[in-house]
């Protein structure tokens, strides 16, 4: 089955008002920037974002937030995004923070098909409030959900009409796991191949994950923070 989209706009155009979206990527890494924008065009509100973080100002989920689109995020950290802040602390914005493994294993539960899991991660801790607690061979762990979405925004590196993905380096982050825990899942790739093009063996997200595809093409790597030193003088000359 061919799975390509002609446009990012026609791909999100069945996300409505108040969907659940998750959203690959870490920092400014692997983030799914033409659905992203598309998604903005299209000026959706009340959307429940899954993703690790919520870009910077200006870029990633960040144009979202700008737009008035985001009523709830679920995520690891937040701590590039100055409008994030202001509109939590105004109430504006509901924040749940969840410890990245615990993040990542209750998105990996949800395309798993596994409700919850026991953890110890944030025993102890404000983590830990409103939650089951037990205790297995001496040692205290909290029961965790599974987080499941109605969408997956994804981004891979190279990926086929059928659907598989393959995903480069560190750009992987999250979105393997997104893949497999949405309803419908839409993957943005850098290069499309016809079938038969990667090699089985180097497929991380199967076409069967994957509802369409889009030709995203190659974009300006970003990071979130750059910082640079003076070179000291004693490196300058070694050879």
């Amino acid at each position: 089955m061919d799975k390509v989209v002609a446009s990012a706009d026609l791909a999100v155009a069945d996300v409505p008002d108040g969907a659940s979206v998750m959203v690959g990527g870490f920092g400014l890494s692997g983030v799914p920037d033409t659905l992203i924008e598309a998604l903005v065009r299209r000026g959706v509100k009340g959307i429940r974002t899954i993703s690790n973080n919520v870009g910077i100002d200006g870029r990633g989920l960040g144009t979202m937030l700008e737009a008035g689109m985001i009523a709830s995020h679920i995520g690891s950290y937040v701590g590039e995004n100055r409008l994030l802040e202001t509109m939590v602390i105004a109430g504006t914005l509901d924040l749940t923070l969840i410890p990245q493994g615990t993040f990542a294993e209750r998105i990996r539960a949800g395309g798993a098909g596994i409700p919850a899991f026991f953890t110890p991660a944030g025993v102890g801790t404000v983590v830990a409030d409103g939650k089951e607690a037990r205790e297995f061979d001496g040692k205290h762990y909290l029961l965790e959900l599974a987080l499941k979405a109605d969408y997956a925004f994804v981004k891979a590196w190279r990926g086929d009409r059928h659907g598989n993905l393959v995903y480069r380096k560190t750009a992987n982050n999250f979105n393997s796991v997104m893949a497999a825990a949405a309803r419908i899942t839409i993957a943005e790739v850098e290069e499309l191949v016809e079938p038969g093009e990667i090699d089985p063996n180097h497929v991380i997200t199967p076409g069967i994950y994957v509802n369409r595809v889009v030709l995203g093409g190659k974009r300006e790597k970003l990071i979130e923070r750059k910082t640079v030193r003076p070179r000291p003088a004693s490196l300058g000359s070694a050879r």
